[in-house]
């Protein structure tokens, strides 16, 4: 069974920390680049972190040097440490393989979790 379950978010001032989880299920997870996503109000969803399976990370330039991916390849589990959070981070954020996985031809996202950053 195709499964992503995101989890961590909150409401967190500005310079606060956070610590998203997600936990895939083996079909998507044990080969794959995995990546976290997030999808602001009025925004195209856009990768923010990514990290293969041998654990070589990338981050976009809007993220880079506050948040860190990690995964945990015996718990089939990502992790996205968020530190020093402004209030443009607010999003939900999605984790999926590198690229997105597909079932029937379309992209598959799990629920999501909500990060709110307050000024």
């Amino acid at each position: 069974q195709v499964q992503l379950v995101e989890s961590g978010g909150g409401l967190v001032q500005a310079g606060g920390s956070l610590r998203l989880s997600c936990a895939a299920s083996a079909s998507i997870f044990s080969i794959n680049a995995m990546g976290w996503y997030r999808q602001a109000p009025g925004k195209q969803r856009e990768l923010v972190a990514g990290i293969t399976s041998g654990g070589t990370t990338n981050y976009a330039d809007s993220v880079k040097g506050r948040f860190t991916i990690s995964r945990d390849n015996a718990k089939n589990t990502v992790y996205l440490q968020m530190n020093s959070l402004k209030p443009e981070d607010t999003a939900v954020y999605y984790c999926n393989s590198l690229p997105a996985w597909k079932v029937a031809g379309t992209n598959y996202w799990g629920q999501g979790t909500q990060v709110t950053v307050s000024s």
